[in-house]
């Protein structure tokens, strides 16, 4: 609107020339409807219109300030350096009636700067709120794989540790029913001591699966009410299995076993209870050696030991996850394991667990 006042209101201008002059101003402010779609080429054909009207000259700075906000410095550097470098040719075949040459030249060539200056912050605003939510939304897609994985290993704890429970209370239940199962005409004492072992065996199998389902309704361990054993616990659980009819020699040259620090302790009563509930799945009969050592500093080291079986052993169902789960909690505590057959034909498990 000002440069068509402008143009009315100028006597050395035809009026022919000053009807066209506002005919491709209206025409440029309508284009401006496309600059989104079409920055660049609306920029192009922004080109000889700013040389040729005056007009447009408000519709020709909305168009380079659209093309330095949507697309890179190149195209503004090339469109808006051919408009300046037109700026002096311009103003010497229209010279401003109210500023001097040079003034009108520099005045164009700061404003034009200016636009593309803005336009150019403006889209360096935008690329880092863009990067700021992808950065977000990265945030957030790690934070739940994070939250999955978390879940995932809780899932794998909460079944290593109901293998390593259920596997040796069910042991102990399937030697007294086998027992009771081939000799019916033992005498009443032992058939009462067996079954109140069956007895004992299934209120803790029981009750150690009451403490899982503890587990993963309230998420957190400590929530289940019961403490987890610990190396403290290792001489009641030989008992337990000397109880079943087992053979066992333990070897604890630990002398102050409540030293031992609770994660490490937990990880070797479970070596030493799965140890038990292999031989006693695997060499029925046989005498089983745990053997546990240790110091502050050294680490502690955990063997359970068994030589070969009396007579032929059945295979039994799921043999070897239990040493894979071990296997990885060993690991995970900072020790290794190993495991397997000895020349006499014997099996030993074997492990070290740090001890700081």
């Amino acid at each position: 609107m000002i440069g068509a006042n402008d143009m009315s209101m100028d006597p050395g201008t035809p009026e022919a020339l000053a009807a066209a002059d506002q005919l491709i101003g209206a025409l440029s402010c309508a284009a401006v409807w496309l600059r989104r779609r079409w920055p660049l080429g609306l920029a192009v054909a922004m080109l000889p219109v700013s040389f040729v009207s005056n007009t447009a000259g408000g519709a020709v700075l909305v168009a380079f300030f659209t093309l330095a906000v949507h697309r890179p410095f190149r195209h503004n550097a090339w469109i808006v350096g051919i408009s300046l470098a037109l700026a002096p040719l311009f103003f010497w075949w229209r010279p401003d009636p109210d500023l001097p040459y040079l003034v009108s030249v520099v005045l164009t060539v700061l404003l034009g700067v200016a636009i593309t200056g803005w336009g150019m912050f403006v889209r360096s605003q935008r690329q880092l709120m863009l990067s700021l939510r992808d950065r977000a939304r990265r945030a957030e897609t790690e934070a739940a794989l994070r939250a999955e994985q978390a879940q995932r290993l809780a899932r794998e704890a909460i079944a290593r540790e109901m293998h390593d429970v259920l596997a040796h209370r069910l042991t102990l239940l399937s030697v007294h029913a086998g027992a009771l199962e081939f000799r019916p005409d033992a005498p009443r004492d032992e058939v009462a001591r067996a079954a109140g072992v069956i007895r004992e065996s299934a209120h803790e199998a029981l009750q150690d699966l009451r403490e899982i389902i503890g587990v993963l309704r309230a998420g957190d361990p400590d929530d289940t009410g019961r403490p987890q054993p610990t190396l403290v616990a290792l001489d009641t659980l030989v008992a337990e299995s000397r109880e079943a009819g087992m053979k066992v020699v333990l070897d604890n040259r630990v002398t102050e076993s409540a030293a031992v620090p609770a994660s490490v302790g937990r990880t070797a009563y479970r070596i030493a209870q799965e140890g038990l509930t292999n031989a006693r799945k695997h060499a029925p009969g046989a005498e089983v050696t745990v053997s546990v050592a240790g110091a502050p500093g050294d680490g502690l080291t955990l063997s359970v030991r068994n030589p070969a079986p009396p007579g032929d052993v059945p295979p039994v169902p799921g043999s070897g996850q239990g040493l894979i789960g071990l296997t990885e909690r060993a690991t995970l505590a900072g020790g290794r394991l190993e495991h397997g057959a000895d020349e006499d034909g014997g099996f030993q498990l074997r492990a070290w667990l740090p001890w700081g």
